[in-house]
């Protein structure tokens, strides 16, 4: 079943949340003009409908939208998603998701044999300029959603609480939504996250990641702030950008009397606090909105900034780009006047972004330089996720090459 709509972009601002992204649509659809939130449209009856649109990630709503059931055969769909065509789903729940799954499958048949790019950078650029473009074909299958989240379809399950965890208690008021189905299948991944936990063995516990905060699931990196030797006498320490809080919970189980977890995301500040709380540290680490430092010095700080100097698009983005490196040379200029005498600051990076041509490792030792910091030793480890493994992606040179590194740093 087809039936063209048009969907009308209205000529206002939409509002930016905090670090660039859409905040979750909280007002009824005829008041979305007014706020400048997009509404969407299409023909449904005989009869021009619309609703509020809704996407975690700042997307723009298609500007054509159809309505579309369990007869629309796979090509039909991916031919209509990958010419920016919406296809709002009437049909079964399940079905749209092995529909979705089947233009997933077209989008990853391998290419026809292209030139290699010229150079890593290039490489880089064309691998995220795909994964662009495969999130918004994919994104394309939308769903309906009540103003309390159900969905209405056959033999869809109940995300009401799933929906709660990412955007916030359902208002009845506010209307009913449309979002994408991928948007809601990444929600409910997020959700089993958060319900089982991830294993970190450096802790001997687990870590319950929000949504919208990312998932400590490479764990050698936490491996080496357990392993690194602490400061002599060190009983405050400061966790910058500390996002589920599993670093700052390694340090308080090796011994560290106070801790103090800054982040300026608020999802974070939640994450971590619950986290700390259910492993009955919250009495020993503060966890503070602060944009990289609190107020003070500190014996030890910590920093796990994003790796990649590269426009985040999305908000787990954040967790990996670090746009003009921005959180990195801020942590390095600023280290030196919130050390203690003899403090280190332990600065928690990989090279990958040198293997991709995006940083070289004379502008990290330079950023030292200027920041007034030596190098008192390095610990590193080698990544064991499956991409560095994996000879079919398109960044596996850069990836087998990788290194994690902790930078051991002091005042000179």
């Amino acid at each position: 079943m087809l039936a063209v709509g048009t969907y009308h972009a209205f000529q206002f601002p939409v509002h930016r949340g905090i670090h660039g992204v859409a905040p979750r649509l909280s007002w009824p659809a005829e008041s979305a003009v007014v706020t400048g939130f997009p509404l969407i449209e299409w023909t449904e009856g005989g009869v021009t409908r619309t609703s509020r649109w809704h996407s975690e990630s700042g997307t723009l709503p298609p500007t054509r939208v159809v309505l579309a059931d369990d007869s629309i055969t796979a090509d039909a769909a991916y031919r209509l998603a990958s010419e920016g065509t919406g296809l709002l789903w009437r049909g079964d729940f399940q079905n749209a998701r092995q529909l979705l799954q089947a233009m997933a499958r077209r989008i990853d048949r391998k290419p026809r044999k292209a030139a290699a790019p010229s150079t890593s950078v290039a490489a880089f650029h064309l691998y995220r300029q795909a994964q662009s473009q495969r999130a918004r074909t994919l994104g394309m299958l939308l769903l309906p959603f009540e103003a309390d989240y159900r969905v209405p379809l056959r033999r869809a399950p109940d995300v009401q609480q799933t929906c709660i965890e990412a955007y916030g208690p359902a208002h009845g008021e506010h209307g009913p939504f449309v979002a994408s189905l991928r948007e809601l299948l990444g929600l409910i991944g997020a959700h089993e996250w958060r319900r089982k936990g991830v294993a970190i063995p450096a802790l001997g516990e687990r870590i319950h990641p929000h949504y919208g905060v990312f998932a400590p699931i490479r764990g050698e990196y936490v491996g080496l702030v357990a392993a690194a030797p602490l400061p002599t006498a060190c009983t405050l320490a400061f966790d910058i950008g500390t996002g589920t809080g599993v670093l700052a919970a390694v340090l308080a189980q090796r011994g560290i009397a106070r801790i103090v977890a800054t982040d300026q995301d608020s999802r974070a500040l939640t994450c971590a606090a619950e986290n700390l709380a259910r492993l009955g540290l919250a009495s020993r680490v503060a966890v503070v909105s602060a944009d990289l430092f609190p107020p003070g010095r500190a014996s030890l700080v910590v920093c796990n900034p994003p790796w990649v100097p590269a426009r985040a698009r999305s908000p787990l983005d954040r967790a990996v780009f670090d746009p003009d490196s921005r959180m990195l040379m801020g942590f390095i200029k600023g280290l030196a006047a919130h050390l203690e005498p003899n403090g280190e600051g332990w600065l928690v990076l990989s090279d990958l972004a040198e293997h991709l041509g995006l940083r070289s490792r004379a502008e990290l030792l330079a950023a030292f330089d200027d920041g007034g910091l030596e190098v008192v030793a390095r610990l590193d480890v080698k990544p064991s996720h499956p991409r560095a493994a994996d000879n079919t992606d398109p960044l596996h040179v850069a990836r087998a090459a990788e290194v994690t590194s902790l930078w051991r740093l002091a005042a000179c």
